[in-house]
C-alpha cells in the first residue's frame, strides 16, 4: 500500500512537471502582442515620477509592492521571534577591531548619504526604497560590528514601529484612496509624486530596520575558525 502511494505521488509530480514545462515552452514561444510599453510611456507623465520602473512599482502596480513589503515584514517578525531575545542585545557580536572602528567614522556618513541619494534618485533613475534600505541596513551592520550603541534595535517600541512603519503608511494611503471614492492605491491628481516620495521614505527606514534586525537577531555561533597554520 505504501509503495503504491509513493508511485502515485511520483506519477502526479511527474505529470505536473510535464504540464508546467509545456506551459513554459508555449509561453516562451508565443509572440508578445501586448502594448504595455506604449501604455506605460503614455501614462508616465501622470505617474508622479520620471522613471518607468518606479512608476510601475509605486503607482501602476503598487499593490504588488505593498504585498512584497507585507511578506518582508512577516519574515522579519518571524526571524526575530525565532531568535533569543538576548541576541538582539548581545555584545558578543561586536568587534574590537580598532581599524574597523576608525574606518566607520568615514564610512557611516558616506553610506547614509548614499542611501539618501538612492532614495531621491529613484524618481528619475534606477534606485528607490529597496536599494536605499539595503544600504541603510549595511550601515547599521557596520555600526553594530564597530560597537556603536544601537538602542533602537533592542526589543521595544522603536523596533516594532520601525518594522511596520513602511507597510502601515503604504496601507493607510491605499485605504484613504478607497475612502475617497477612488481605486485601491489610486493617488489623487497632483499628489502622486509627494505620496510616492513619502511612501518610499518610510519604506527605506522599514526595510533597513528589518534587514538589520534579522542580522542582529541571527544566532551567534560558538565555534571559531582555526587560525592559519593551526590545528583544525
Amino acid at each position: 500500500m505504501r509503495r503504491l502511494l509513493v508511485l502515485l505521488t511520483v506519477a502526479a509530480c511527474t505529470a505536473l512537471t510535464i504540464v508546467l514545462a509545456l506551459a513554459v515552452l508555449q509561453a516562451a514561444g508565443s509572440a508578445v502582442v501586448s502594448d504595455l510599453p506604449q501604455q506605460l510611456a503614455a501614462s508616465l507623465g501622470r505617474s508622479g515620477v520620471e522613471h518607468p520602473t518606479t512608476a510601475v512599482l509605486l503607482n501602476f502596480r503598487s499593490y504588488d509592492t505593498l504585498l512584497e513589503i507585507g511578506v518582508l515584514v512577516i519574515a522579519g517578525m518571524s526571524g526575530i521571534s525565532l531568535a533569543s531575545t538576548r541576541s538582539l542585545e548581545d555584545p558578543a557580536l561586536r568587534s574590537s577591531d580598532v581599524l574597523l572602528y576608525a574606518l566607520q567614522r568615514w564610512f557611516v556618513p558616506l553610506m547614509l548619504l548614499l542611501a539618501a541619494y538612492l532614495l531621491w534618485a529613484g524618481s528619475h533613475r534606477p534606485g528607490g526604497a529597496f536599494q536605499a534600505g539595503a544600504v541603510l541596513a549595511a550601515t547599521g551592520v557596520l555600526m553594530r560590528l564597530g560597537g556603536l550603541p544601537m538602542a533602537f534595535i533592542r526589543p521595544g517600541v522603536l523596533l516594532r514601529l520601525g518594522l511596520v512603519l513602511g507597510f502601515a503608511v503604504f496601507l493607510l494611503v491605499a485605504i484613504a484612496s478607497v475612502l475617497a471614492g477612488k481605486a485601491f492605491l489610486a493617488y489623487p491628481p497632483g499628489m502622486a509624486g509627494g505620496l510616492i516620495l513619502a511612501i518610499e521614505t518610510v519604506l527605506t527606514l522599514s526595510i533597513g530596520m528589518i534587514l538589520l534586525a534579522l542580522f542582529v537577531a541571527a544566532p551567534i555561533s560558538a565555534e571559531h575558525e582555526p587560525e592559519e597554520g593551526g590545528e583544525s
